[in-house]
């Protein structure tokens, strides 16, 4: 009887220990809706909000990734080359850039970084609807 009481016992705190051990998952990272406005272009919508959010690292001869986002060619074309694009045109939902400025995913992918030396903020979720509205768009 011992013995038996001494398996179910084991069992018991094996199955609660194991229980313990798996965290709910948590809840997904929501981006924030698109802007409802229309006619978004890069030059009078996205420029304005990356020039002061983005264009500090990526622009010039030393950009970071090799992304410049200080025209709409150098968006277009993404990091490194061309080798890392960042948005696909007509869908904001999947476009790395759009989860980066949120803030959503790994935190070594924000932009602009939680901690940065120029001590820039995160974009407004009014900005990144702006965004989302841009790309989904056609980014133009």
């Amino acid at each position: 009887m011992k013995l038996k009481f001494s398996i179910i016992l084991a069992v018991v705190v094996g199955i609660n220990a194991f229980a313990q051990d798996q965290k709910p998952a948590a809840p997904a990272a929501t981006l924030p809706p698109a802007s409802t406005k229309t006619g978004v272009t890069f030059v009078t919508d996205i420029k304005p909000i990356f020039d002061a959010s983005c264009v500090k690292c990526h622009s010039g001869d030393k950009a970071k990734a090799g992304l410049h986002l200080d025209s709409l060619e150098g968006v277009l074309k993404g990091g490194k080359n061309g080798k890392d694009k960042i948005l696909t045109a007509g869908d904001s939902a999947n476009s790395p850039v759009v989860k980066m400025v949120a803030h959503i995913g790994d935190q070594d992918g924000w932009m602009p970084p939680a901690k940065n030396r120029a001590n820039i903020g995160p974009l407004t979720s009014d900005q990144v609807g702006l965004v989302r509205a841009w790309i989904d768009q056609g980014a133009k």
